[in-house]
């Protein structure tokens, strides 16, 4: 049945996704290019890495040279990028990334199913929370070049074997429980490889789910313990042998900060985003669609939306099954978890209200907590939505079982024949007219900018050693994200100045694209893109209003003493000709990009 049903949500995603697949090697979800170049290139990393008969190291200077990426602190997913490196050499890293997210769709859609049907919830109830949880607006939008939070298939899993820890379902004594803790153990090293953060949301939610388990009965709680402790154990074991060493790495590797790259109190939920739907769902308004789309933290963290009539029918939901112990836990965990989604003060259409601090307000200058960024939270909110929805579905139908109609007045046809059919109906119309205003239309796709001709040909010129430090111009940072995809699509340069990252400030502290790009670079930025067609980061650009002198360009190369650089521009552009009077004329001229190789690089 599982498999089944697994087959029927794939073809879901497929509607979902069928714009990219029309060119999935070129085709991205549109809104969010700088994103999904950045993932790109962490998939030609992993892929390269296994073409290489090895693992992918977890420290890198192939960006950000010469002091590297401590990848661990980044979004790499480096379980799915080297399970699907064949692809990725063979077909290129977007179209592994449009699979990753077509399977992210239904395996999400499907561990909740699996879940539910695991826990003895009907198959038209677990059917039913597999899609609102598989294709929610939380992963919808999330598929705006979030792909680690868009892939949520083990989040439920991990939730599940951890309640089924603490219960004892399917099995009781400390060999079924260490059988359980071992199976959880390798979800959370799986899930520390693909997305840490979707970890501690799922933490956080089974947290949540215990405390009501807990204190509904503190009796099988108590007797339970030992047991949950043999368990907890098998899973520290087998989740420190396969992650262990990645954390330590994380933690105590050479290129380590601290903190959040992130403005706190900026990513969250704002309250009207509950009920005004994104352009994203079939389902919307002008209105609201520009509500979102101005929304503070950008449309990929759009993530609250649910709209009124399905917390209007998850509130009757919780009411009319509140008595069943596991109404009452996925119900408080969804209140839960949406309280947190809302940050630390309180935002509302639009409008911040920091007189107002709410839960999370306390939470996030804890350690590890303040890193979580709290509209996220509402992927687990989904997740327990989808949940009550098919709870209260089965419940409904097992406290009202139908009215028996006289049978002198019962309509013919077999299809009117059962006792249970007007309340069937009656819960069937209240769970469409709930799930129709989640509906998602087909993502929206774009192009990805094509590689500069000549790319390939200047570095087969150049003939660098394998390693060399390349500054690429447009030097590459979070919104000169274009370099990535070229790498990422061609594999050279192996080594680049500058990239897309989280890294340490030159104090430790955590933040996008490390210590930044000098003066020097943001000039030498300026002047591309004012010779470029592409005015996409132009407004960005624009921020580096002092130019240089020469002298202080020649010092930052200097400082960065590349192996060679390569510019794509041509000699009659004004970086062109910039480049050619700090450097001379340029050692290769292919297509559109011209390359000086330097000095031999320090190594």
């Amino acid at each position: 049945m599982t498999a089944l049903a697994g087959l029927y949500y794939l073809v879901a995603a497929l509607a979902v996704t069928m714009w990219l697949w029309r060119d999935p090697v070129s085709r991205l979800v549109a809104a969010n290019p700088y994103d999904s170049d950045q993932f790109t290139w962490y998939f030609r990393y992993a892929a390269t890495a296994v073409e290489h008969l090895r693992l992918p190291a977890l420290t890198t200077d192939g960006m950000n040279a010469p002091q590297g990426v401590n990848l661990m602190w980044n979004t790499p997913m480096l379980l799915p990028g080297v399970l699907l490196a064949p692809l990725t050499l063979l077909a290129g890293p977007q179209v592994s990334l449009t699979l990753l997210m077509t399977v992210g769709f239904a395996g999400s859609a499907t561990a909740m199913f699996a879940v539910l049907r695991r826990w003895d919830v009907s198959v038209p109830a677990a059917a039913t929370a597999g899609v609102v949880y598989g294709f929610s607006p939380a992963l919808i939008q999330s598929a705006q070049g979030h792909y680690d939070l868009q892939f949520a298939v083990l989040p439920p899993l991990i939730i599940d074997a951890i309640t089924r820890l603490a219960t004892g379902r399917r099995g009781a004594g400390r060999r079924a429980a260490a059988r359980c803790g071992a199976w959880l153990g390798l979800l959370i090293a799986a899930q520390i490889l693909t997305a840490e953060e979707l970890l501690f949301d799922a933490g956080i939610a089974a947290l949540a789910v215990l405390a009501v388990l807990a204190a509904a009965r503190p009796r099988a709680a108590r007797r339970r313990a030992g047991d949950v402790l043999a368990g907890a154990a098998a899973a520290a074991v087998v989740a420190g042998a396969i992650a262990g060493y990645p954390l330590w790495e994380q933690f105590l590797g050479p290129v380590r900060q601290h903190g959040s790259p992130f403005l706190p109190d900026h990513y969250k939920n704002d309250l009207a985003g509950f009920a005004r739907p994104s352009s994203s769902m079939l389902l919307h308004t002008h209105g609201s669609a520009t509500f979102a789309a101005a929304f503070q933290g950008r449309l990929p963290e759009y993530l609250a939306y649910l709209g009124w009539p399905m917390l209007i029918v998850l509130a009757l939901a919780a009411v009319v099954a509140w008595r069943q112990l596991a109404v009452r836990a996925v119900a408080i965990t969804f209140v839960a978890l949406e309280v947190a989604s809302l940050g630390g003060t309180l935002l509302a259409g639009g409008h911040a209200h920091p007189w107002l601090t709410l839960p999370w307000y306390w939470v996030q200058s804890l350690p590890v907590a303040g890193s979580a960024i709290p509209d996220r939270f509402s992927i687990r909110a989904d997740g327990a939505a989808a949940a009550l929805l098919a709870l209260g579905m089965d419940a409904a139908l097992a406290r009202w079982p139908g009215v028996q109609l006289p049978t002198e007045r019962r309509p013919p046809g077999r299809w009117l024949a059962g006792r249970r059919f007007p309340v069937r109906w009656a819960v069937a119309a209240a769970v469409v007219v709930a799930v129709a205003p989640i509906v998602p239309r087909p993502l929206p796709a774009g192009s990805s900018i094509d590689g500069p001709a000549g790319w390939t040909a200047a570095f087969a010129a150049l003939r660098l050693p394998a390693g060399a430090h390349v500054l690429v111009v447009p030097v590459p940072v979070s919104t000169f994200t274009e370099p990535l995809r070229w790498q990422a699509e061609t594999g050279v340069p192996s080594s680049m100045f500058g990239g897309y990252f989280m890294g340490p400030d030159r104090d430790g502290q955590a933040a996008t694209d490390g210590t930044g790009l000098s003066a020097g670079g943001w000039y030498l930025n300026r002047l591309w893109e004012e010779s470029s067609a592409d005015r996409a980061a132009a407004a960005y650009a624009r921020r580096a209003h002092l130019t240089p002198s020469a002298a202080q360009v020649r010092a930052q190369l200097a400082a960065w003493h590349p192996a060679a650089v390569v510019a794509v521009t041509t000699s009659h552009t004004a970086l062109g000709r910039y480049l050619a009077a700090l450097l001379g004329p340029p050692t290769v001229s292919a297509g559109s990009v011209l390359g000086w190789r330097l000095a031999t690089p320090k190594r």
